[in-house]
């Protein structure tokens, strides 16, 4: 049996909860305690890290292509406000999708910013680990990534970053030139990544009658993939309304195959004729719309069809986070 450890007196003054600063996971807690921190004041923050945020971008402007950027669209931009305004030196803040090298944010020489957003996250709390990158970003020398860390429990989330006001106005790019403003004297790393990142992206179009539509090309057929704010058991519900109606398409050849699950929200996906572009989908998705809102605003119990339709949708749902 394993003999156990002798308790040790605290060598100095016990901290108070509101001095104790994060170290080391298996360092001495600063406490005093002779415990590691981990097993003292870290195990509340470890804890706080570690619990999963259902829907991160609740209460941004733009939540829902938030989401479609973070899990849907190769190449996109936008240009983000911050609570009173941009700091000395920094133009601009731009949040990207991805950036060469998988860096999570990019001050670049002319002290503007580039902030990544789809990058593995050291959280439960994808607001608050983007919240932290864009800080050290804004204090990052310029010319210099920036790089991943363990981010603090209570630190700020992009809630309390960023202007909710102003508006979230996704720009789509067909490639990932926006990555250097030229080209031509990038490093050979940086030209290299920018090759395979262009020859891996899906051609992607955002939509310009609904909100959070993505018209997307794929060898096979192209797709429609919506992002939708409503609560998921009412969106399955009108959708159920609509499929067993025979009014859940976008036109001749068009099926809603089902949906992905993501940050909180769900996304109904179609698919569509490869001869169907973006530009001819656009009619239909504003009438499915409307449509649409007239199934939510239904309260009237689900027929047998509607309910098995409701279940097929229901089965056909894949979770992305």
């Amino acid at each position: 049996m394993a003999k156990k450890r002798p308790q040790t007196k605290a060598a100095k003054q016990q901290l108070t909860d509101g001095e104790i600063p994060v170290v080391g996971a298996r360092e001495p807690c600063p406490c005093g305690s002779g415990r590691r921190y981990k097993a003292c004041h870290g195990r509340a923050a470890a804890q706080a890290v570690a619990e999963l945020v259902q829907r991160p971008f609740e209460g941004l402007a733009g939540e829902c292509d938030w989401v479609a950027l973070r899990e849907l669209v190769p190449a996109a931009t936008v240009e983000l406000t911050l609570k009173g305004g941009l700091p000395e030196g920094v133009p601009s803040v731009t949040l990207a999708t991805v950036l060469p090298m998988a860096w999570p944010a990019l001050r670049r020489d002319d002290g503007s910013v580039l902030l990544a957003l789809q990058n593995d996250t050291s959280s439960g709390d994808l607001s608050r680990d983007l919240a932290d990158t864009l800080q050290r970003a804004l204090e990052a020398e310029p010319g210099s990534p920036v790089a991943a860390r363990r981010v603090p429990a209570e630190g700020p989330r992009l809630q309390d970053v960023l202007d909710a006001d102003a508006p979230f106005a996704p720009v789509v790019h067909p490639g990932f030139e926006f990555w250097v403003p030229d080209a031509e004297n990038a490093t050979a790393e940086v030209s290299a990544s920018l090759e395979r990142a262009n020859d891996a992206a899906i051609p992607t179009v955002l939509l310009s009658g609904v909100d959070a539509a993505y018209w997307c090309e794929t060898p096979e057929k192209n797709h429609l993939r919506w992002v939708m704010p409503h609560p998921e058991e009412r969106l399955l519900d009108a959708l159920a309304r609509l499929h067993a109606a025979g009014a859940s398409s976008l036109g001749e050849g068009t099926r809603l195959v089902g949906s992905f699950r993501a940050h909180g929200l769900m996304v109904p996906v179609w698919d569509l004729p490869s001869a169907m572009g973006a530009e001819e989908c656009e009619k239909p998705a504003v009438a499915f719309a409307e449509r649409l809102a007239t199934a939510l605003a239904s309260d009237a119990p689900l027929t047998a069809e509607e309910r098995r339709a409701r279940g097929g949708l229901t089965n056909r749902q894949v979770t992305l986070s």
